[in-house]
C-alpha cells in the first residue's frame, strides 16, 4: 500500500509516520530545502532563527509520533517549559506576565483589575468546557459527513461557537489591556479576535493544560530528530521538489507530476499543501464542492516577519513577548477588512535566546519580531513598503523595550506576504491558510477526507480541526479514523 504524502510540514510529517506506522509504504514530496514548511531555520553571520513557528503547546502530540515506534521524545530532544509564557507589553509601558502557576497569574491579573481575578476563573471554566468537546472530543474527528455535523450541531450550538473570541472573553473579563491580552489567541493561528469562532477560547485551557514549551536548538531541532525519525523507519523523503498537477480520474486521484517531469502513482494521496493552492491551481477540474468552498474562503492574514541580531543582550525582553500598540479594534480592521498597511502595528518578539545561548554569538541575541499585516489581497508593494516598515519597527522597539536598538541592530532582513506566497504556495500570501471563522470550521472546513474524491486526504492548517501545531498534528491522527479497514499493509 503506497501512500504520497504531498507536504512536508508538521502535518505532512505526522501523516507519514502514522501511516508508516500501519505498514504503508510512504514517500514524502516537499518544495523546501528541508523538511518542516513554514518551520525552515534561516542563519545569518552567526545568528540562527526559526523562520516560523515557536511556540509549543500539548507537546504530547509530538511524543505519540515516537511512541507509535516504541521510541521517546524525550531520548532525542529536550522540550524546556518557559515561564513566563508571554510578557506583555502595553502602550502605557506597563507589562503583563501570562505565566504558569495560578497564584502568580491571580497576581497578575489583580494588579489592573482585582476584579478579574474571579472573572478569570470565570473564563478558564468556559475554556475548559470547550476544550473538553472542541479538542479532546472532536478535534481528531472526521467531519466530512453533514450527518456527523448534524449530530455535533445541537452541542455546539449550546456552546455559541457563533460568537467570537472577543465576546466570549469580555463576558469575563473588564480591564482593556487584559481583554486584549486574553482574547489575542486566534491572531497565532491567523484569525481576528473580533470575528474568530470562540472554539478557539480553548487555547486558554489547553496551555494550562500543557504548558507553553520551547524546543533547545529551535523548533528546527524538532523538524530535525522528526527528519531521523522517518529515515529510520523507511519514510523516502525528496526535498526541493514541487508538485505541479494533481491528476484526476473520476472520483481517484490517479497521479502527481513534480517539477522535474516525473509523475508518481498511489493508492492514496494526502496533501499538506494549502488547500486553495491544490484545488485551484494543482487540479483541473477540482470537484465541485470543493470550487464552490475555494470561491467562497476567506484567508487568515499576511505576516511581515523581521530577523536579525544584536550585538548585545536584553534581559527585559522574555523569550515571548507581546508588544500592544494604542489601536487594537481599529488596528485589526485595516488588516483583516479594509486591507491597509497602517502607520502603527502591535508585534510578538520571539527571543530564543532567553532560553537557549545557541542562537546567538557569546553576549548577544538572535530576535523574530511579527507584525500581523494585510495578505496579498490589499496590493501593498512590499518591495517599497518592507523596508519602511522594518524602520518604523526597529525605532518603535528603541523607544520602548530595547533601546539603542538601531546602534546594536546586526544583519537583519525580513520576510513579506510575497514570500509567503512565492516560498510555501500560500493563496494571497496568507500566514494560515483560510481564516479561522465559524463559517470555516468543522464540516464547512475543507474536509480532510477530499470533497468528492475517494484516495485524497488533507492534513495541516487549511483542513479540520485548524493551524496552530496541535491542529495540524490533530489533522494527521483524523487520517486513522478515514482509512477504511483493511488498509493496513502487512
Amino acid at each position: 500500500m503506497h501512500s504520497l504524502i504531498m507536504g512536508g510540514g508538521f502535518g505532512g510529517i505526522a501523516a507519514a509516520l502514522r501511516l508508516r506506522a500501519r505498514g504503508h509504504d510512504v514517500t514524502l514530496i516537499d518544495r523546501c530545502p528541508r523538511l518542516g514548511g513554514r518551520a525552515q531555520v534561516f542563519e545569518r553571520d552567526g545568528y540562527r532563527h526559526d523562520a516560523g513557528p515557536t511556540v509549543i503547546t500539548a507537546p504530547f502530540l509530538f511524543a505519540e509520533l515516537f511512541e507509535l515506534f516504541g521510541e521517546s521524545l524525550h531520548d532525542h530532544l529536550e522540550l524546556r517549559p518557559l515561564d513566563p509564557w508571554y510578557r506583555f507589553r502595553f502602550p502605557d509601558h506597563s507589562q503583563f506576565d501570562y505565566a504558569p502557576g495560578m497564584e502568580r497569574m491571580e497576581s497578575e491579573i489583580a494588579r489592573f483589575n482585582p476584579d478579574d481575578v474571579a472573572g478569570y476563573h470565570g473564563l478558564l471554566a468556559e475554556s475548559r468546557e470547550l476544550f473538553e468537546i472542541g479538542f479532546r472530543e472532536l478535534g481528531d474527528q472526521p467531519f466530512h459527513r453533514a450527518s456527523f455535523m448534524a449530530r455535533q450541531a445541537p452541542r455546539l450550538l449550546r456552546l455559541r461557537f457563533d460568537r467570537s473570541v472577543w465576546t466570549m472573553v469580555s463576558r469575563h473579563i473588564k480591564h482593556p489591556y487584559l481583554r486584549r491580552a486574553l482574547s489575542l489567541q486566534p491572531l497565532l493561528v491567523g484569525g481576528n479576535p473580533f470575528d474568530t469562532t470562540c472554539i478557539y477560547g480553548l487555547i486558554h485551557y489547553l496551555e494550562r493544560e500543557w504548558g507553553v514549551h520551547f524546543a533547545m536548538g529551535g523548533t528546527g531541532a524538532l523538524v530535525d530528530v522528526l527528519a531521523n525519525l522517518l529515515e529510520r523507519q523507511g519514510v523516502r523523503v525528496e526535498n526541493g521538489r514541487s508538485i505541479t498537477a494533481v491528476h484526476r480520474d473520476g472520483r481517484r486521484i490517479t497521479g502527481a507530476s513534480l517539477d522535474d517531469g516525473r509523475r508518481i502513482s498511489a493508492d492514496h494521496f494526502i496533501s499538506n499543501l494549502d488547500p486553495m493552492h491544490l484545488y485551484g491551481e494543482l487540479m483541473d477540474p477540482a470537484p465541485m464542492a470543493a470550487r464552490i468552498k475555494r470561491r467562497m474562503a476567506q484567508t487568515s492574514m499576511g505576516l511581515f516577519v523581521l530577523y536579525f541580531g544584536t550585538d548585545c543582550q536584553y534581559p527585559d525582553v522574555a523569550h515571548h513577548t507581546i508588544w500592544l500598540g494604542d489601536r487594537y479594534k481599529e488596528l485589526l480592521r485595516d488588516i483583516f477588512d479594509r486591507r491597509v498597511l497602517s502607520d502603527d502595528f502591535s508585534l510578538y518578539l520571539h527571543r530564543p535566546t532567553a532560553t537557549d545561548s545557541s542562537f546567538a554569538p557569546a553576549g548577544h541575541d538572535s530576535f523574530y519580531v511579527l507584525a500581523p499585516v494585510p495578505n496579498q489581497l490589499g496590493n501593498i508593494d512590499w518591495s517599497v513598503e518592507g523596508p519602511k516598515l522594518q524602520a518604523r519597527i526597529v525605532e518603535a522597539l528603541e523607544a520602548t523595550i530595547m533601546p539603542g536598538l538601531s546602534q546594536h541592530i546586526r544583519a537583519e532582513f525580513h520576510m513579506t506576504p510575497d514570500n509567503f506566497r512565492e516560498n510555501y504556495q500560500s493563496v494571497h500570501g496568507s500566514g494560515f491558510s483560510v481564516a479561522p471563522l465559524f463559517r470555516q470550521s468543522a464540516w464547512f472546513r475543507f474536509h480532510n477526507q477530499a470533497e468528492g474524491l475517494d484516495n485524497l486526504y488533507l492534513v495541516g492548517a487549511g483542513t479540520h480541526p485548524g493551524a496552530g501545531m496541535p491542529g495540524v498534528l490533530s489533522s494527521a491522527k483524523v487520517l486513522e479514523r478515514l482509512f477504511p479497514e483493511g488498509t493496513e499493509a502487512a
